[in-house]
């Protein structure tokens, strides 16, 4: 094993009759470890017949790892170069014969304490044939052609245990030559190591599987999640400065709530999508589950605080869906919501025009909401073969859904004369409060980036009246950053009795980011990943020093970092690497003589101040540059 075992076990590779006792060694080491376990169990009265079942359990077990030993020891013995060698180390070693005759006069005897003596000397046997196959697998090893690979353990802690083998034959030393002679003695020492009574082997050789283990076991985060570091983090601080800002200018209070819900309280909220809820274990007392977006826990929060009637909130956090991971869509995202509950006029566009039932209007939504994914014919396939829409209908919503324009223009072509919008009163109310919306929107010049598309359709269950996506229209396509529309019940149905319409937008914030990413490399330029003003170079290992010039920096809200080496090289090149735009530089000669230098990286220019006055000269610098 140590020779060829980490590339054949479990594997046929090695060909002819050597195949199997490389390829078997997971299975027959497996059941030598399952007879171990069942033989460790207490031998009182009672319990011979028992004891004496496992135990020839146990040493059938050993008989086939004796027997497999031995081919393998043979198969190493046939790589040697030099064939007497080859030859003497070939016929040397057990017999498979004795092993065969020493397990049937096992399995004969019916005195339990005979058959103890036996398994241990079946146990005596195995320990010899491995000490002989690690032996020969040695000497193939060190006989290898210099001028060819050499044959050698193909995983590092493998290596590990052959250089502690080698190191107990050898005593450390180099091995001028093999000879059968000189292996039969490595087999002696390696019986001697084998002892199961000499615990340093097994320690070593647990330390070495144990650091083999920690090594190769490499952390990994879940799917549908990332890691975020530099150049992702300042573009994400970025955005969200912005995002901030805008929702500050409405009027929004931000609002921050607990990533996990009470189970009721989401459920029956998402219609198809509630399937993609993470429910969290049972602990034993409330069953919860991750928040899958940001407004039902919003409305939660206002059922729950009856003196709340309005409210313009805003919340940027992370949201929980058991999504499939692709591209652009992960498990765990941000999303950044603004909502505005209170008082309003009804604004609610109704499907029944078509004839869809009502019943049935939120799962006829759903499929339409697919209408970006697929063609119209899949999306009317499941709506009829699966959502039990008759065909007619699933018709009339295709000529509804190819509707789209000019927000006024599409306005005005559903109030035509003859038009089943008119014909229908909830029709009329929405086209009615719509026409206030696409004037204000046009008053506020905001007209023209809107498009009036009746193929728009949200799958959750809460929205109840307007509904709304924005669309990224460059050279990254990502689809929809934005989404959102009117929930007005969506408070009662939490806490009945109580009603605070709302409506609101959700920003899809793993796409923003990926549009920002893009443009900032369509810029080709470096951007910096931290706000750091003021490089403070000490030229030495003056800690100290560092610290108290690094407080005045601080107190005078001048942001700056520390750096301790005495190559003034490395100081510029850390500073121009980061953007750093000013150094301050402190060595012997500045200290003897009570100054500090500045140095200004882009213009390349020094001058030397009084150590005293130092901030208050670099606050002047970076605030009048």
């Amino acid at each position: 094993m140590l020779l060829r075992g980490p590339r054949l076990a479990g594997s046929r590779e090695a060909g002819g009759a050597s195949a199997n006792s490389f390829a078997d060694v997971p299975s027959v080491n497996g059941n030598f470890r399952q007879a171990v376990r069942a033989l460790d169990l207490d031998s009182g009265q009672g319990k011979e017949d028992v004891l004496m079942l496992l135990a020839t359990q146990f040493a059938t077990s050993a008989h086939f790892m004796c027997k497999m030993s031995v081919d393998r020891a043979r198969f190493c013995a046939g790589s040697i170069a030099d064939a007497r060698l080859r030859e003497e180390l070939a016929v040397a070693g057990i017999d498979v014969g004795d092993l065969k005759g020493t397990l049937a006069e096992l399995m004969a005897d019916s005195d339990a304490v005979s058959v103890l003596r036996r398994v241990h000397e079946q146990l005596l046997k195995l320990r010899g044939c491995l000490a002989w196959e690690a032996a020969v697998a040695m000497a193939a090893i060190e006989t290898a052609d210099r001028t060819i690979q050499k044959p050698r353990a193909s995983a590092e802690g493998n290596s590990s245990v052959l250089m502690l083998l080698r190191d107990h034959v050898t005593d450390g030393k180099d091995v001028p030559g093999v000879n059968s002679a000189l292996v039969k003695d490595w087999r002696t020492k390696l019986w001697s190591l084998f002892d199961p009574r000499r615990p340093a082997l097994v320690e070593k050789l647990k330390g070495i599987l144990e650091d083999k283990k920690e090594k190769r076991r490499l952390p990994k985060i879940p799917k549908g999640t990332r890691d975020f570091a530099g150049l992702q983090m300042a573009i994400r601080e970025c955005a969200f400065s912005i995002i901030t800002g805008v929702f500050k200018m409405h009027g929004g209070v931000a609002l921050d709530i607990p990533v996990f819900e009470l189970r009721e309280t989401l459920m029956s909220k998402y219609g198809e999508d509630s399937k993609l809820i993470y429910d969290l274990a049972d602990q034993g007392g409330e069953l919860c589950s991750l928040r899958y977006d940001l407004t039902v826990p919003f409305a939660r929060y206002l059922a729950m605080n009856n003196h709340i009637t309005t409210m313009r909130r805003y919340q940027i956090a992370k949201v929980y869906r058991r999504e499939k991971p692709s591209k652009g869509r992960y498990r765990e995202f941000y999303q950044c919501d603004f909502d505005i509950a209170g008082v309003y006029e009804p604004m609610q566009a109704d499907f029944e025009i078509c004839g869809v039932p009502p019943k049935k209007f939120r799962t006829v939504c759903s499929s339409i909401d697919k209408l970006d994914k697929l063609t119209f014919e899949e999306v009317k396939k499941e709506l009829v073969e699966e959502k039990g829409v008759s065909d007619e209908t699933a018709e009339k919503i295709g000529n509804l859904v190819k509707t789209r324009g000019p927000p006024l223009q599409v306005l005005m072509e559903l109030r035509k004369e003859g038009s089943k919008f008119i014909e229908n009163d909830g029709s009329v109310v929405a086209l009615n409060e719509l026409e206030i919306l696409f004037k204000a929107l046009e008053k506020a010049n905001a007209i023209d980036v809107i498009s009036f598309d009746l193929s728009l359709a949200r799958g959750l269950d809460y929205y109840t009246g307007v509904i709304y996506e924005a669309v990224f229209r460059g050279t990254t396509q990502v689809g929809s950053i934005a989404a959102g529309g009117r929930y007005d019940n969506l408070v009662g149905d939490i806490v009945a009795g109580k009603q605070v319409p709302a409506v609101g937008v959700s920003l899809g914030m793993e796409r923003v980011f990926a549009i920002m990413e893009e443009q900032e490399k369509e810029k080709n330029q470096e951007t910096r990943t931290t706000e750091t003003e003021v490089l403070l170079s000490i030229l030495g290992k003056d800690l100290t020093l560092a610290a108290e010039l690094a407080s005045e920096l601080w107190r005078a809200e001048i942001k700056a970092e520390i750096k301790l080496s005495t190559r003034v090289q490395n100081h510029i090149r850390y500073a121009t690497q980061s953007g750093i735009p000013w150094m301050v530089l402190v060595g012997q000669s500045e200290m003897r003589d009570g100054k500090v230098k500045l140095k200004d990286i882009s213009a390349r220019q020094e001058e030397e101040v009084p150590r005293k006055d130092f901030a208050q000269v670099l606050k002047q610098r970076l605030t009048n540059p």
